[in-house]
């Protein structure tokens, strides 16, 4: 399976001709021009995350879209773009997808602050290789071949990601989530990310936009 990093949050997956697409929010790039896409995975309903006019793109390209998201993301969705099929996903929920198996795990957003409500978040497992936990810590339940970590968010401390990463143990390691990070910001939290991820016996890559890899 081929993961090209986009924009911010947003991950492509490649295998057998197919694609799925995770989280193309607002600070990604337009996805408009991206074919054979099965489906697209939003993890929760904040506008990095989830946007409707990356949506309506995707879709005028792929007729036959399927978004799975959260019961807020579809509740949002259903209001917006009727049109487009959504399935709620929870927590334990499994699906097949064409070439890929689409494992959701945990139920809700990191806090920001406790001003600001909690709202619904799944992480998700992708051909049970790669594992992406949307803006959460949710810890899946089995080794972790390939993690996308969270880089840098207002709810994100980077000494909890480094816990976070400790606790999975991902055999390899590589930063998402990191629009807003200047290229000092970018090195110093790559920098403790592949530290742990060594120290857990993994190994870190830095995937720029454009650039991808595989598992």
């Amino acid at each position: 399976m081929k993961i090209t990093k986009h924009g911010h949050a947003c991950l492509e997956l490649l295998e057998s001709g197919e694609r799925i697409l995770i989280d193309p929010g607002f600070y990604t790039e337009s996805m408009a021009s991206v074919d054979n896409v099965l489906a697209v995975v939003i993890t929760h309903k904040h506008d990095d995350h989830c946007f409707e006019q990356q949506l309506t793109g995707i879709l005028a390209n792929n007729p036959e879209l399927h978004v799975y998201g959260t019961d807020e993301v579809r509740e949002r969705l259903s209001a917006s773009m009727p049109e487009l099929p959504v399935t709620a996903v929870h927590h334990g929920d499994f699906y097949e997808v064409g070439p890929f198996t689409l494992e959701f795990f945990g139920d809700l957003h990191q806090e920001i602050h406790r001003s600001i409500p909690l709202i619904q978040n799944c992480g998700v497992m992708v051909n049970d290789k790669l594992y992406y936990p949307g803006d959460s810590y949710t810890q899946p339940d089995r080794s972790v071949e390939l993690l996308a970590c969270p880089s840098s968010a207002p709810w994100l401390k980077i000494g909890d990601v480094m816990d976070f990463i400790a606790a999975v143990k991902p055999k390899r390691s590589f930063a998402t989530h990191n629009a807003l990070l200047s290229d000092f910001g970018h090195e110093l939290n790559n920098g403790r990310i592949a530290m742990v991820t060594e120290a857990g016996g993994g190994s870190f890559e830095y995937l720029r936009v454009g650039e991808f890899t595989e598992v």
